[in-house]
């Protein structure tokens, strides 16, 4: 009983909870359905408000859109009015202008009527007087030929003897007055000019000190004993043809006692040789390795010699900024010598005398000096490039950067070129000085002799020579004329002839002086 009791009640308490439970979740469920609906509703809400204010936006920008589309149509309306007022203005500037030249060319027209019947009265009245002036000259011609016959009648002789004597008289008096004004010219510029450039040239001499006679290459090699040249020719003349080869020169051994002859075209070659040959002779042990070992040995000392030869050539003329191949080329021209004159020696005597030349008359001192010490750079290759020491000296200069002027002077100092600035003719005074002064140079008595001769040749083919000597070493010519064919005016021209003829035909250092001389003697017996 008390188990279906329990039973009951707790059937009975499952459904009382049950129903509890529903009616809990009743509730609940009702909550959540009410604020669903509540959310919902303010979520709809908002949809509608913002759908209303997007649609609001929507047909703001659309209105915005219409108003820019219509400002641009309209702005667009305008541009195109304004360019066809423009248009339309031009058209008619242009339609303007077309009428106006309309107009310029009607009156053209109307001018050049005019003008051409001017023209056509002109011609008219030209023909007329052509006409005229035709009959006039016809007339003019008859009387001029009454008149000449006339005229020869009277003087009793033709009209071209008339001019043949007219145009003697006139050549005979311009003669005259030319002879004299070139005798005026010439002296007034000798006592102004010789006087200057005596001053001039006597002070740079006698500033530039520098020895007569300058030393030259030696070419022959001193031996101790004569059995030296059987050593130096070596067993089957393996020595001497070892030399030889190693040196490029040519030794010569003859019955010269207690020499050997070094012979080469080459100066520096032939001073390794000779250097190299000395060495061989103070060390006693000649072989072919030997050789090779003392010609290299001397080429060393060769060419430490010609950079110090360089070096100081450069130092002595105070000429910085030569570019070190130039410095080594000048340091080659101690070996080379220029009829017996050393070309260094010469070259720094020449770079001295146009300096001091230079600084008298106001010139370029620096650019004169330079010119004078590269002058002769072209000797120091002639022996290896084709050409004259001129054109290769240029050619040097003006690889290595030298300025215009001083390749000019290079160029114009043996007038290969015409002197266009005074440093130039300036170098050319110094070279011709430096070569001229007494001892300076030898000649072979053959040149010499031959150099005479020629300028007595010249003087002797001029028309009223009588004698001519050529004196003073060939530095003045003397010239006898007959008094009878040649006038005191004629003397002058005729040494100015026969000087430029010299200065064609020979070549000759310095300058030579041309005197000619007219004489008249009258003579009567005392019986």
């Amino acid at each position: 009983m008390e188990v279906i009791w329990t039973v009951l009640i707790a059937v009975a308490a499952l459904a009382i909870g049950g129903f509890a439970g529903y009616s809990y979740r009743k509730q609940g469920v009702e909550k959540k359905i009410g604020r669903t609906e509540e959310l919902a509703s303010r979520l709809y809400d908002d949809a509608v408000r913002k759908a209303d204010e997007y649609k609001k936006e929507k047909i703001l920008e659309a209105k915005e859109e219409i108003l820019k589309e219509k400002a641009e149509n309209d702005r667009e309306k305008a541009e195109n009015d304004r360019e066809m007022r423009e248009r339309r203005a031009e058209v008619q500037r242009s339609e303007k202008r077309i009428i106006q030249r309309e107009e310029s060319l009607d009156k053209k027209s109307d001018n050049l009527d005019s003008r051409e019947d001017a023209l056509n009265r002109r011609d008219e009245a030209l023909t007329q007087r052509t006409a005229e002036i035709a009959r006039l000259e016809q007339q003019a011609q008859e009387l001029y030929g009454k008149q000449q016959g006339e005229l020869e009648r009277i003087a009793s002789m033709s009209q071209d003897e008339a001019k043949q004597i007219i145009m003697e008289r006139v050549q005979k008096e311009a003669f005259h007055d030319a002879a004299a004004s070139i005798r005026s010219i010439e002296t007034k510029a000798k006592e102004e000019g010789e006087k200057k450039a005596r001053n001039i040239i006597a002070l740079a001499i006698q500033r530039c000190a520098a020895d007569h006679v300058a030393e030259s290459t030696v070419s022959v090699i001193n031996l101790p004993n004569e059995d030296m040249k059987g050593r130096i020719i070596g067993r089957e003349g393996r020595n001497i043809r070892a030399l030889e080869t190693a040196t490029g020169v040519e030794l010569i051994i003859d019955d010269t006692p207690e020499a050997v002859i070094v012979s080469a075209f080459d100066p520096v070659r032939r001073e390794i040789a000779r250097l190299a040959v000395e060495h061989l002779i103070a060390d006693g042990r000649i072989h072919p390795a030997r050789i090779e070992e003392m010609v290299e040995k001397a080429k060393k000392e060769v060419d430490q010699q010609i950079r110090e030869a360089g070096d100081n050539a450069v130092f002595e003329t105070g000429m910085n900024g030569i570019h070190h191949e130039l410095v080594k080329l000048l340091g080659r021209l101690k070996y080379r010598t220029s009829y017996g004159q050393n070309v260094l020696k010469h070259s720094i005597e020449v770079s001295h005398l146009a300096g001091l030349m230079a600084a008298e008359l106001g010139a370029d001192v620096q650019l004169a000096k330079r010119a004078g010490l590269l002058h002769d750079i072209g000797k120091a290759v002639d022996h290896e490039a084709e050409g004259t020491h001129v054109t290769l000296g240029a050619e040097l200069a003006r690889k290595y950067h030298e300025s215009p002027d001083v390749i000019h002077a290079i160029l114009a100092h043996h007038n290969d070129v015409e002197p266009q600035t005074v440093e130039a003719v300036l170098v050319q005074a110094a070279d011709a000085i430096s070569a001229a002064r007494p001892g300076a140079r030898r000649e072979s008595i053959e040149n010499y002799i031959k150099r005479l001769e020629k300028l007595e040749s010249i003087a002797n083919d001029f028309d009223g020579v009588e004698k001519c000597y050529a004196i003073q070493s060939g530095r003045e010519v003397r010239i006898m004329v007959k008094p009878d064919d040649v006038t005191d005016e004629g003397t002058r021209v005729l040494a100015r002839e026969i000087a430029r003829r010299i200065e064609k035909e020979m070549e000759y250092p310095g300058q030579i002086r041309v005197n000619v001389i007219r004489e008249t003697r009258a003579t009567e017996y005392a019986k």
